[in-house]
């Protein structure tokens, strides 16, 4: 899902204050996980793609709260485990290469009720301790990077194969000019257009200078012009998310 078009691709594609789940990468260029070992893709168990995540532990994946909720952006039930798998080491999702696990728990944060209003983070845990690099939180900078697997475009079909773009990060006052939700402190946003992330990249990471500073929350469309994406600031929740 986009959560940062609150998304989930095989989640809703609803709109809340008009801002939709995020989704694939728009203006980006292809990647690698072998690169970026760490970027997993949570799916259904036939392989439809829902969000993007991260391996903060050996297995544990941090994600948007609303990846794991069966109503996507403003779910508050959540989505059963069994319907959840995690592949890691996956550059192409219609190969066979690298690691699926399943979800035996998922943790979303207890005031989740819909990306507009924040809070929108989870960790899940795996069956099974993963052989992937993982990655340690961090702060917000000006710039940063977004991985993901979903749409490259507004009415493309999710692109099934890892993109990133790079994107900057907009000061707290401009994302709180843009929109109208923005929460200073648990929020930040990024992007001025031409760049973004898409319906398929919600709950994806979004690194800045190798560490991850936040997950994919909502956004309006994807890439518009002057429209930033909204990701959940991940240094806020650490102590919340046992990291």
């Amino acid at each position: 899902m986009r959560g940062k078009r609150y998304a989930v691709l095989a989640a809703v594609i609803a709109l809340v204050s008009g801002a939709s789940p995020a989704g694939a990468i728009v203006g980006g260029t292809p990647a690698r996980v072998a690169d970026s070992p760490w970027v997993v893709a949570i799916t259904t168990p036939d392989g439809q793609l829902i969000c993007g995540g991260a391996l903060v532990a050996p297995d544990k994946v941090m994600t948007a709260a609303h990846c794991a909720s069966v109503q996507g952006i403003g779910g508050r039930t959540p989505r059963p485990l069994e319907h959840m798998r995690v592949i890691a080491g996956r550059t192409d999702l219609r190969s066979a290469e690298g690691t699926t696990a399943a979800v035996t728990h998922a943790w979303r944060h207890p005031d989740f009720k819909e990306v507009t209003q924040g809070d929108d983070v989870a960790v899940l845990t795996l069956d099974r301790r993963l052989p992937y690099q993982t990655i340690a939180l961090g702060e917000a900078g000006e710039s940063g990077v977004v991985l993901g697997w979903g749409r490259t475009a507004e009415l493309e079909k999710p692109a099934m194969s890892l993109r990133k773009v790079t994107v900057p990060i907009l000061s707290d006052a401009e994302c709180a000019a843009k929109e109208p939700d923005y929460r200073v402190g648990r929020m930040l946003c990024a992007g001025r257009g031409g760049r973004d992330a898409c319906t398929g990249d919600s709950g994806g990471p979004l690194v800045v200078k190798g560490r991850l500073a936040g997950v994919v929350s909502y956004g309006r469309g994807c890439a518009r012009p002057d429209e930033p994406g909204v990701y959940t600031r991940l240094s806020h929740y650490r102590s919340t998310a046992g990291f």
